[in-house]
């Protein structure tokens, strides 16, 4: 609860500073790293339904740029902001807090699709107060976590 309430507070920290520099300032990837990202990717392509729709041939290996889309024209179309998949030496994330935040339609299915792709879930998603919104926490093969959002 503690990390819920932490993440909720981020969250609207950040959207104060973007409704005050909104015009200037957009978000334009969600960062990740991992050993292979090759593999990494795709864990979110079998998991998400993600395609890869750029890739930087970097000195410490390949930067995948992922999007949504049923096919790869789709998700090169797709203006939502891409997943980048970087290098990272280690697995080992000693740091919680930076994390994706995903929103999903079927928690079921989709913690079902993590785990057939490779990934796993830190403990069940759980009810967020009365709400009726369904939070998970997810972590991807690399390590990297992944905040899952259902709204009723």
């Amino acid at each position: 609860m503690k990390q819920i309430c932490t993440t909720v507070m981020a969250v609207a920290a950040l959207l104060v500073l973007a409704s005050v520099a909104h015009a200037q300032v957009s978000l334009n990837a969600a960062r990740i790293g991992a050993q292979d990202q090759i593999a990494l990717a795709k864990f979110y392509e079998a998991a998400f339904g993600m395609q890869e729709v750029n890739r930087i041939n970097a000195p410490a290996g390949p930067e995948l740029f992922l999007n949504f889309g049923a096919t790869a024209d789709a998700a090169k179309a797709n203006k939502d902001v891409p997943i980048v998949i970087m290098h990272r030496d280690s697995n080992d994330l000693k740091d919680p807090v930076p994390h994706l935040v995903l929103n999903v339609k079927d928690m079921a299915a989709t913690v079902a699709a993590i785990k057939a792709a490779g990934g796993s879930m830190a403990g069940e998603p759980r009810a967020f107060g009365n709400s009726g919104i369904m939070i998970g926490i997810a972590i991807d093969p690399a390590g990297n976590r992944l905040e899952l959002i259902q709204r009723p």
